[in-house]
């Protein structure tokens, strides 16, 4: 996948369901049921499934860090998280404005990301359709279209985060029996001067893994008060462990279910960028 859509996906999977194949047990469900009043984690990720579920509109400071230990390299960029839900949409905006590289000052680097419906893309000779990603780079004054998801059912509208999650598992809507099909969960105890803010959930990859080939591990610090995820880190199988790359994101100041001027997630070609370049999806023949 394109190292720009891989980019995004990492930061707005972050409270999105995973849609491997069903992970249907055959245990009757009252036995789940049971099952998962004993166990600590089930509890934590059925609260966490149920805050998610009920996310209308997220907005935060956000800092996306990518480390190369075998390279002694690390570039962090800041800027700004929005996300939308409706009953016929959803819609992403990331807006990052600094990044600093290695041990140089932070500069001024504007990029951005905005996932939504392709009618929302207005261009004259073109006509998108499905989920869209549109990436901005203003260092370059390049802009680039990349088709995610087909047109849907008009009665079953595709949600960015459904889209988002078939690269990375995530905490959310995910159901637990799958998620423990691909991983070893567990809880990790936290630091005292943590232990009172944040909930620390670390997945290992199991060897047969559908992830086996991406990742060793990726965590999840889940805010105690907002019960959402306030820092994910994951660590890659490339390159060759112990170097795997490594990617952190941080969710700072957020803002949950209040008000987001329609505006951050319109998009309107900047002066001095031409024609954008458009990527459809590969039909399968």
């Amino acid at each position: 996948m394109n190292k720009i859509i891989v980019k995004a996906t990492f930061i707005v999977v972050w409270v999105t369901s995973t849609n491997w194949a069903c992970g249907c047990t055959d245990a009757p469900k009252k036995q789940q049921q049971e099952h998962q009043k004993d166990d600590p984690v089930n509890i934590i990720l059925e609260k966490l499934n149920k805050t998610t579920s009920d996310l209308i509109t997220y907005q935060s400071q956000i800092e996306y860090k990518y480390v190369q230990p075998l390279l002694e390299s690390e570039a962090l960029h800041k800027g700004v998280f929005y996300y939308t839900r409706s009953n016929e949409q959803s819609a992403i905006s990331i807006n990052f404005n600094t990044l600093k590289q290695d041990d140089e000052k932070e500069q001024k680097y504007i990029e951005q990301y905005i996932i939504l419906d392709g009618d929302r893309l207005a261009l004259a000779d073109h006509e998108l359709k499905g989920i869209w990603l549109a990436h901005l780079d203003y260092q370059i004054k390049e802009a680039k279209y990349y088709q995610l998801a087909e047109p849907n059912d008009p009665n079953n509208s595709t949600d960015v985060f459904e889209l988002a999650s078939q690269k990375l598992p995530m905490l959310g809507f995910s159901k637990i029996e799958d998620l423990k099909k691909q991983f070893e969960v567990k809880l990790i105890e936290q630091k005292k001067d943590e232990s009172e803010d944040f909930i620390q959930v670390h997945l290992k990859v199991k060897p047969n893994s559908i992830y086996k080939d991406d990742y060793i591990s990726i965590d999840f610090w889940i805010d105690k008060k907002l019960n959402l995820p306030a820092k994910i880190v994951a660590v890659k199988r490339e390159p060759e462990p112990p170097y795997g790359d490594i990617e952190e994101i941080k969710f700072i100041k957020p803002k949950v279910n209040q008000n987001i001027d329609n505006k951050v997630f319109e998009l309107k070609m900047p002066k001095g960028f031409g024609e954008p370049e458009i990527f459809p999806l590969e039909r399968k023949k």
